[in-house]
């Protein structure tokens, strides 16, 4: 396990998965919320942020989360693991309630990015019926047969896989 791409809805805990997946690994984490938004919430513009994970994906080492569907086949194409966190729309939305009110508003670094309104509420209650099929056919389609496909349905799951996963790097 090399290069991962972590992919999910929001608040499902990809940017937790990623951090604790890259220190098992010794990999360099890259959250893509961090890539694609400034401090003032202006997106980088596609063709930049869709060159810079080329360049991610080109490195021997990574760990990337998060989902950006227009630029997943990049990922997945250089990828030997997809980890898909498939939690509940429940379990999605609490998690972005909840960091929400354990870390505030903003940009806090490793990977929390809040930021709460209505189209961001809608797409996470959204995500399973809508996003989800996307998301699972382009992994069918980029990485199946070739890469490795992780589901936890759920935060327990991911702990335990992350367990077995420090317990085969040791």
């Amino acid at each position: 396990m090399e290069k991962v791409a972590i992919v999910g809805c929001g608040g499902s805990g990809k940017s937790y998965l990623a951090r604790a997946l890259g220190k098992i690994l010794d990999a360099p984490v890259t959250h893509l919320d961090a890539a694609f938004y400034d401090d003032e919430w202006n997106p980088l513009p596609m063709e930049k942020f869709t060159e810079l994970q080329r360049e991610l994906v080109a490195q021997p080492r990574w760990v990337i989360d998060g989902n950006y569907n227009s630029t997943l086949q990049t990922r997945l194409e250089a990828c030997d693991t997809v980890v898909l966190m498939d939690v509940s729309t429940i379990a999605a939305l609490w998690g972005i309630f909840s960091r929400q009110l354990r870390h505030g508003a903003g940009h806090k670094g490793n990977g929390v990015h809040n930021r709460i309104h209505w189209g961001v509420i809608q797409y996470v209650a959204t995500y399973r019926r809508k996003m989800r099929p996307r998301v699972m056919a382009k992994i069918e389609e980029f990485a199946s047969g070739r890469a490795d496909v992780v589901l936890l349905a759920n935060r327990r799951q991911a702990r335990r896989w992350l367990k077995t996963v420090a317990a085969e790097h040791r």
